[in-house]
């Protein structure tokens, strides 16, 4: 069997398994699954109660990977999500208690609710998969993932995430309030052990496989100018104060390839880039002060921008 057609089959294997949890839900399956074998990061803005914290739980039992959560608050401290040094007076040496961020896959549940010094803190281990603490550098998972929630700005008591700190999720994503066959299957159906019939359906190394395979997915020259052309478009846009930035550019490449792959293709195409530029650049945009007012104008300016770059032609 075909190497893209076996990873195919894996990735639909976790999706599945997710979707016993998740209902309805399907393409915001794919685009988390995606994130996570690109190796980047997921920001979900969301209403509560739609199952973002379900949605991690399985995704790490799915693949037998450790789950913490770290529910943000205005007092929590750097030290309370990496961890702390603490002098043991048996051995007189400082001994390291590492914090929840020593995970496989984390809920950072309501990031945007606890101060900026805090939310740095997750700033190297989201970039470098490691930790720095008192000179000392500990590594985390290999498959370190973290998918975080956050309120609408508009709520009181938020945080704005800085740009720096946005820029290191590759998708910002909603699941949504569910359709209504779905909820009353839901309302009918909860048990609340759902989670108890998930099963492992990926190994560590067979996720390493899957990502290396999304490491070599190939993409046409044309295809790449293309993905280029709308990040420029971010940056001559008369709406838009701050456009993409270079490393939001390769975040888009690699959620591209991730994607490509979770529809059973070895090879990006014009569409697959369209149908993740708004989770892409949705939250690294900056509008200018006649937008930022109406969450409304940042489709609208998605909308603008696809439609002003010219889509590669494949020739036959």
């Amino acid at each position: 069997m075909p190497a893209t057609e076996l990873a195919y089959q894996k990735v639909n294997l976790l999706m599945n398994e997710m979707e016993k949890v998740i209902l309805g839900k399907r393409d915001v399956l794919q685009l988390t699954v995606a994130a996570f074998l690109a190796g980047g990061h997921v920001l979900f803005e969301d209403v509560p109660g739609v199952g973002k914290t379900k949605m991690v739980k399985t995704l790490a039992k799915a693949t037998h990977g450790q789950f913490n959560r770290i529910q943000f608050t205005p007092d929590l401290l750097p030290s309370d999500i990496l961890g702390v040094s603490v002098y043991n007076t048996a051995t007189q040496q400082f001994e390291f208690h590492p914090g929840p961020i020593f995970t496989t896959v984390l809920l950072a549940d309501e990031i945007n609710r606890t101060t900026p010094r805090s939310q740095a803190a997750l700033l190297e281990a989201m970039s470098e998969k490691h930790v720095t603490i008192d000179n000392h550098t500990y590594p985390l998972e290999e498959n370190f993932f973290v998918l975080a929630t956050q309120n609408p700005l508009e709520y009181e008591g938020t945080y704005p995430l800085p740009e720096a700190q946005l820029d290191r999720f590759l998708f910002k994503l909603q699941i949504g309030y569910p359709e209504f066959s779905d909820e009353l299957n839901l309302m009918l159906h909860q048990t609340g052990h759902e989670l108890d019939h998930v099963r492992q359906v990926l190994t560590a190394s067979e996720i390493s496989q899957l990502k290396q395979q999304v490491e070599e997915i190939y993409i046409d020259p044309k295809v790449a100018q293309y993905a280029l052309q709308l990040v420029h478009a971010t940056r001559n846009h008369n709406g838009i104060e701050l456009g993409i930035s270079p490393r939001g550019s390769v975040s888009f490449i690699k959620g591209a390839k991730a994607f490509a792959l979770t529809e059973g293709r070895n090879f990006v195409i014009p569409s697959d880039l369209q149908q993740i530029l708004p989770a892409v650049f949705g939250h690294r945009l900056l509008l200018k002060n006649g937008y930022t007012s109406s969450k409304e104008h940042l489709p609208e300016i998605l909308e603008q921008i696809l439609k002003q770059v010219p889509v590669p032609v494949r020739k036959s």
